[in-house]
């Protein structure tokens, strides 16, 4: 092996955070939080950039089992906005839920399609696919209430609360709603 097959080795034994994300299945604040909480070995670039060696990551899915579920129920976050998203995965991960996130219906749909989750949590404004498209597409993929869904919206509106209890949703929150009220309506309807 010459020096740049093994120089090119050994870089691809190591993963960057999203990398190892998706190496795992998780959401990169979940590599983060283990790797934080000494779960997952982590290594440091000299820009303070975190590394993942593959092998660690292969232990840590051997030792983890098959469901890889130890933070507790796995939630799904589709919303758009990347500051409302990080506010709620903050609070869903103190109360000990497994979150991933994605940031369109699309994607939140293949998301599904690669690991079930036990809730969606799922915004209604979104562009392109609304979150009433996506609830009806996650109905006629698995079946009407397998997978809980919980609507919220930016709109307090009684017209939308009816129209996610005619949809089949789990449940319904206004946006700038209380964290509190949401994580509550998530813990009533899938407990830690």
């Amino acid at each position: 092996m010459t020096y740049g097959e093994s120089n090119m080795r050994r870089e691809s034994d190591w993963l960057t955070v999203g990398e190892a994300a998706r190496f795992l299945g998780v959401a990169q604040s979940t590599i983060r939080k283990w790797s934080d909480q000494g779960r997952v070995p982590a290594f440091y670039t000299p820009g303070r950039h975190r590394r993942f060696r593959r092998s660690d990551l292969e232990s840590f899915l051997a030792r983890s089992g098959p469901d890889r579920q130890q933070a507790g129920p796995t939630v799904l976050l589709v919303d758009d906005d990347e500051r409302m998203r990080a506010l709620v995965r903050l609070q869903l991960e103190r109360e000990g839920y497994d979150v991933q996130e994605a940031a369109s219906a699309d994607e939140g749909l293949a998301s599904i399609e690669n690991r079930k989750p036990e809730l969606v949590l799922l915004d209604v404004m979104m562009p392109h696919v609304d979150g009433w498209e996506m609830l009806r597409r996650i109905q006629v993929r698995h079946g009407a209430g397998a997978i809980p869904v919980l609507m919220f919206s930016g709109q307090v509106d009684e017209a939308a609360r009816r129209q996610a209890a005619s949809s089949g949703a789990s449940g319904f929150v206004g946006k700038g709603f209380d964290l509190e009220d949401l994580v509550e309506q998530a813990k009533a309807i899938v407990p830690v």
